[in-house]
This record gives structure tokens, sequence and C-alpha cells, in this order.
């Protein structure tokens, strides 16, 4: 039964994504208005992360931030359901890369290259990174238990060309295509929670405690690649820029933890500038430094 209504899903969501992006804007509004002021979906966690992370605004500050983070959050729902059926051209003119051609110095000098990015703006959107450069882009993922709905986001995402990595299949494969000599970009996302028993490093992060992956860190010493960081900035609704920042090209040379704690302030600041655009329902906090 559970097989068959998540096929029924499947089929309404590829058939909404033909719908204009006017039209899905309203039932994102509508959707916005069920999750927000009905369902009041994860309201205590969003609204305890905020005054955490922010405890110099004011009540009406951290309101009106959730409320934008709520809008957001449906519009980038919809708009990774429209993945499936916009064309490459509108895919460029909605998600543009200001500077993909860092890549090709990567690629002149023969390394790869590790992007690090958080759950800000529309990240689903940078699968259309492909679109823009000639380049293997491999983003981590982490497989939904459901098979069904896992393959449709599978399906999504290598709309334009990406090849999706299982997290467990990280390593072997960044291996892989460095020994048929392919240039790859591996999208790491930098504000994942790591599991109780994996905790290796702490720092301040939005004012908080906060326990950080440190598997980037690892993984690029290791293969020897270079680091950047990926910057979306929602420019209107439906509309967004990426920008490339170097962070490391000689990751063997940098300190422990020295790669953690840079990329974690990057994206501190990005969210500090625009607060709405990152996913303050993640609960990124569960865990506690005096555990």
């Amino acid at each position: 039964m559970i097989k068959f209504l998540s096929y029924i899903i499947y089929g309404l969501v590829r058939l909404i994504s033909y719908l204009p992006f006017p039209i899905l804007y309203i039932f994102s509004d509508i959707v916005f208005f069920i999750v927000y002021y009905i369902l009041r979906y994860r309201r205590k966690v969003v609204t305890e992360n905020l005054n955490n992370s922010f405890p110099e605004k004011s009540e009406k500050e951290i309101c009106s931030i959730r409320k934008e983070f709520y809008s957001h959050f449906c519009d980038t729902f919809i708009e990774t359901i429209k993945m499936w059926s916009i064309s490459e051209e509108e895919m460029k003119k909605r998600c543009k890369f200001l500077n993909p051609e860092i890549f090709d110095i990567y690629k002149a000098q023969n390394k790869n290259v590790i992007t690090v990015l958080g759950h800000y703006g529309n990240w689903e959107w940078l699968t259309s990174f492909a679109l823009w450069k000639d380049a293997y882009y491999l983003p981590i993922y982490k497989p939904l238990h459901n098979k069904v709905f896992d393959q449709m986001f599978l399906k999504i995402r290598r709309r334009f060309g990406t090849i999706p990595v299982a997290k467990n299949d990280t390593l072997r494969t960044m291996m892989r295509y460095r020994n048929e000599n392919k240039h790859t970009a591996t999208a790491f996302l930098g504000d994942q929670t790591p599991n109780k028993n994996s905790i290796n490093y702490w720092t301040k992060f939005l004012n908080q405690d906060t326990a950080i992956l440190i598997g980037t860190e690892r993984i690029a010493k290791k293969l020897d690649q270079a680091i950047v960081f990926i910057k979306m900035n929602k420019i209107k609704r439906g509309y967004y820029e990426v920008d490339f920042i170097p962070l490391f090209d000689n990751p063997k040379e940098t300190k422990e933890f020295e790669i953690s704690e840079k990329h974690t302030r990057v994206l501190e600041d990005i969210i500090k500038e625009n607060p709405a655009y990152w996913l303050w329902s993640h609960r990124r906090w569960k865990h506690k430094k005096e555990d």
C-alpha cells in the first residue's frame, strides 16, 4: 500500500512540475499558510534555533526571520519539483554561476576540487552546474529509506548531467574518478550534524557550541584536492546567483581542523547576511558539548 501511494505521489509531482512558475508560487503560498499557521511544522525547533543564534535580536525580528524562512522553505520545495521539467535555458537564466571559469584553473593544474556548501538558498538547483562547466559534478547525498522517492530525487538531481554519489561511496568514487584522470568537483554539505560517536571537533557557530563533521577536511588532505566554497545568493523569488570562493589550494599544508574552521566561518558570515535562507528547521544542535 505504501509503495502504491508512493508511485501516485511520484506521478503527481511530475505533473505539477509542468505548471508555470507563477502558478507554482501561488501553490507555494498556500502550502506556506498550511505549514506555518496550521501544522506549525517544527515551529519550536526553528524559534529556538533563531533565538539561540541571534540573542541580540528582538522578538519581532525573530518572528520576521522565521516567517520569511518558512516562505522560502516552501518555495525551495516547489522549485525543486520544477527541476523535473524546466528547460536548460530557463534554468541558466534563474540560477547563474558567476565564475565557473575558476575550475579551468584547477583543471590546468590537474587538480580536482572539493566544493563545500551549506543548506542555504536552494542547494538543489546547484545540480545545474554541469550546464555551465564541463566537469563531473558529484554531490554527496544520503539515500532515502523510501526507494520510490529516492529514485525520484535521483532523477531530478541527474537532470542536467550531475552525478549524485551515495554518502557511503564517497571516497571510493572520488578515487575512481581520479584514477581515470577525470576532472571532478565533489560537493560536501558542511553543516551536517555528525553522529554522536563520531564527533571529533567542536567550534562556535552562530553563537552556539557546535559539533563539526571533519570528513571533508580528511578527504581533502588524503586526495590533495583544492577546496572551494559555494556561496549562493537569492536575488529574488526564483532567481539565484552562485559565486565560488577559493579557500585552500593545498590542503595538505593546513593545520588540523583549519579547513573545518574556515568553511564554518564562511557559512556563518553568509547566514548572518540573510538569515532567512538557511535551513533553520534542521536539528543542527541536537548534540550538546557537555555530553
